[in-house]
């Protein structure tokens, strides 16, 4: 598979729903794939039983069936579908625990790709990956089925509905707590013009003011004089820089070399620039705790894959691994939870789950 670059540009607009894609600049030869299954996993290993005594075989227990819904022939959206599947076939192929059977599935046809996976006897279903495509299955869902996405307010609600997302709110609300529990009580934020920017700043600030801490003052580049933020980091404590990586190396020389800085997973590139040294940012564990135990298991990806792709490629393993835990009739919404490679995943109440990410400093080795 060729490198890929930009590819989370279309993947956040279906997600975000805001932003305007850009037209990428490569290509996936992968696409269409038609309904299939992983083979069978190798016969199970049988130790003789003692000289006198029968053997007694144990009842083979059946495995569950994942159905996997991805809008793999979009041109929009095929290249990141692509990437989930090979995600969610990696941790298959991995754990063995059961068989997978991937959908090419498009917005028009999702709902009838559902009920033919539903016809067919899955157990669990994974997907769809995209707002519209949650719309269209959440009437019919009678199997757990998690979807790639947010769930919107006006999705009926459904006990055996459940979401997983890389959605960009719950990074900047995760970072005011953190901020408002390391005595922060002045923060500047620090924002752009697009589109990604204005939903970290609002997520922030109803997290901090939920909190109980007094509103942000806020700095907006477009326009700004150099004095202007000098000023605004001369009154606080810390800043939340809510900005791409381009904006943010030149803010981070603009502010006091001592004052605390924090960030989202935005800034974090394989090559980060030495202006961002002392950043503190979160990230999913793929990235920040690659011997943990949960990352070291899985493969990394075959292709060269941008860091931005990559996350979609360790959210088809996490959607696998929950799937499995959906899997059991025996399982209590309570207890679902995962030390996944994307964070520390909690079910919460509106039924999606939340992602607890680690944090890193960025300095001039690399993150600490």
């Amino acid at each position: 598979m060729q490198r890929m670059a930009s590819l989370l540009v279309g993947v956040l607009t279906a997600w975000l729903g805001a932003a305007q894609a850009q037209v990428p600049d490569y290509i996936i030869q992968l696409n269409a794939a038609p309904l299939k299954a992983r083979a069978a996993a190798s016969a199970p290993h049988t130790v003789a039983a003692p000289a006198g005594k029968p053997v007694v075989a144990p009842a083979p227990r059946a495995k569950p069936r994942i159905g996997v819904l991805l809008p793999l022939g979009s041109a929009r959206l095929g290249d990141a579908a692509e990437v989930v599947r090979q995600g969610i076939e990696a941790a298959a192929a991995v754990d063995g625990k059961a068989d997978v059977v991937v959908e090419a599935a498009d917005e028009d046809n999702v709902a009838a790709r559902y009920q033919a996976a539903l016809a067919a006897g899955v157990n669990v279903v994974i997907g769809p990956l995209t707002r519209p495509g949650i719309a269209a299955v959440a009437p019919l869902v009678k199997v757990p089925t998690l979807a790639l996405n947010a769930l919107d307010p006006g999705v009926p609600a459904n006990p055996k509905l459940y979401s997983l997302a890389l959605v960009v709110e719950g990074e900047a609300q995760q970072i005011a707590g953190m901020m408002y529990d390391d005595g922060r009580r002045n923060p500047l934020l620090v924002a752009s013009q697009d589109a990604l920017s204005a939903r970290l700043r609002k997520a922030f600030v109803e997290r901090w003011q939920g909190l109980g801490g007094k509103s942000p003052r806020v700095v907006e580049l477009a326009g700004a004089a150099p004095a202007t933020l000098s000023a605004a980091a001369a009154q606080g404590d810390a800043v939340f820089l809510a900005v791409d990586d381009s904006e943010a190396a030149a803010v981070k020389q603009a502010l006091p070399a001592d004052l605390p800085t924090y960030a989202t997973s935005q800034l974090n590139s394989r090559h980060p620039p030495a202006a961002l040294n002392n950043v503190r940012l979160i990230d999913m564990p793929w990235f920040l705790l690659p011997q943990h135990e949960a990352v070291r298991r899985y493969p990394r990806p075959e292709g060269a894959l941008t860091m931005q792709t990559e996350r979609l490629y360790a959210l088809g393993i996490d959607a696998y691994r929950l799937a499995l835990l959906l899997a059991n009739p025996k399982a209590s919404p309570a207890s679902l939870r995962l030390d996944g490679v994307t964070g520390d995943l909690q079910l919460g109440r509106d039924r999606q789950f939340t992602r607890q990410l680690p944090l890193a400093v960025l300095g001039a080795d690399g993150l600490q």
